[in-house]
């Protein structure tokens, strides 16, 4: 016999909010950041062979994959450090109300989309 009745009938009328998109991409940001360390840390050991691994990071890089990559990166790490500093005063007690969630999950949103931008500008006028 089988059984017709859902399991989890919330999941049919449930809502997607802000907080629940920014507590996903924080998990999803926080892996991401754990595999970049990892892999920067993999990256300067090889550059510790020679300088031809060198240039073939530097082509990497440099290169629109390379660039979008590292664009990719920046936001990730932007966002998971709003993100961070949202949970922290959630932990000291502020900002459970329904309003107050919503505005600090699109600070969170739009803060790290403005950081991302805003250190791709400082960077090309360095570098």
């Amino acid at each position: 016999m089988e059984n017709k009745e859902p399991l989890s009938p919330h999941i049919q009328i449930y809502k997607w909010q802000i907080s629940s998109l920014v507590s996903i991409s924080h998990r999803i940001t926080g892996i991401i950041n754990i595999i970049v360390i990892t892999l920067v840390c993999l990256l300067a050991s090889l550059l510790s062979l020679g300088e031809n691994n060198y240039e073939i990071i530097y082509l990497f890089l440099s290169s629109l994959v390379g660039k979008f990559f590292i664009l990719g990166i920046t936001w990730s790490f932007s966002f998971q450090i709003l993100s961070e500093i949202r949970h922290l005063i959630m932990d000291l007690g502020y900002g459970f109300e329904l309003k107050i969630t919503k505005i600090t999950g699109l600070i969170v949103i739009f803060g790290s989309i403005f950081l991302t931008v805003f250190f791709f500008l400082v960077g090309k006028n360095f570098f």
